[in-house]
């Protein structure tokens, strides 16, 4: 049986059709080609040609006022389980803003990512209000760090500080960890704030973009941070992707989280998964 399937006849039934009830924006990336839209259905059967699968969730705003983040966080904990009972992820990337500006939130919130049964990772947004020492005691890596799992380097990096401030990543220390990522069949980028003007919430940095160039490895960049964008942009071919929002008080009328799945012929499929309502296929978008 593929690691990627429920070994129980029934259960891989009950797992498929909750697949296909639950999956939304569902696309297609190969490199330097444009992106497909598919259905649920394609997404599914496209499962035996998986060979690596991860999620990416953003957002959280754990202990913001007036809102039910504990609720909110709980329940996305509990989808990412159930999700990874049927179909494994090799890990899971919390691409920041995951508490609401106050520092103590940060144990609370890390406590709560204990629940999860797969390895996960964090980088810190905007609203993460702590310091470089303070996220090295609570998570045991500082705000710049990179994990390699398979054939994949994962850089995830920082563009925020204790003030909150909106910044670009530490472009020299950016270019290092790419350098070295010469050896890695795949590279994937995590940074809360986008890069570009593409929003209103985004900073403008076109040195980044100069930085990442020349790395046919480099897959996608993730980012958070944009609570209303589900989509894909794209940039000298490499797809930018966001993945809405976890918690707050704005955003996406749905609240989920995104997976990614790396397939035989070095493609990737990448769709919203338990959304809290169904979005319908044409709501499917990229931008570029």
């Amino acid at each position: 049986m593929k690691p990627n399937q429920p070994t129980n006849p029934s259960r891989r039934a009950l797992a498929r059709r909750e697949f296909l009830q639950n999956i939304s924006l569902a696309t297609l990336a190969v490199w330097g080609a444009p992106f497909t839209s598919l259905t649920a259905r394609d997404v599914a059967d496209l499962q035996d040609d998986v060979v690596m699968r991860f999620a990416v969730a953003s957002d959280i705003h754990y202990g913001q006022p007036a809102t039910a983040y504990r609720e909110m966080t709980q329940t996305v904990l509990k989808q990412l389980n159930r999700f990874h009972l049927d179909f494994p992820l090799e890990f899971c990337v919390f691409n920041g803003d995951l508490i609401h500006n106050e520092p103590p939130l940060l144990t609370q919130i890390k406590n709560e990512f204990m629940q999860l049964s797969m390895p996960w990772y964090v980088t810190r947004g905007n609203h993460d209000m702590v310091t470089a020492k303070d996220w090295i005691d609570t998570f045991g890596y500082p705000l710049n760090h990179t994990v390699t799992h398979q054939q994949s380097l994962l850089i995830l990096g920082d563009t925020s500080n204790e003030k909150g401030t909106y910044l670009s990543p530490d472009l020299v220390w950016l270019k290092k960890q790419l350098d070295k990522g010469n050896k890695y069949k795949h590279i994937f980028l995590f940074l809360h704030i986008p890069q570009a003007p593409w929003t209103p919430n985004s900073v403008d940095t076109p040195a980044f973009f100069e930085t990442i160039k020349g790395y046919p490895n480099l897959r996608a960049v993730f980012h958070g941070h944009e609570h209303d964008q589900d989509g894909f942009r794209t940039e000298s071919a490499i797809p930018f992707i966001f993945d809405a929002h976890v918690g707050g008080n704005w955003g996406t009328p749905y609240r989920g989280f995104r997976v990614v799945e790396l397939l035989k012929n070095n493609s990737f499929v990448s769709y919203m998964m338990n959304p809290s309502e169904k979005l319908k296929e044409e709501k499917w978008k990229i931008y570029s």
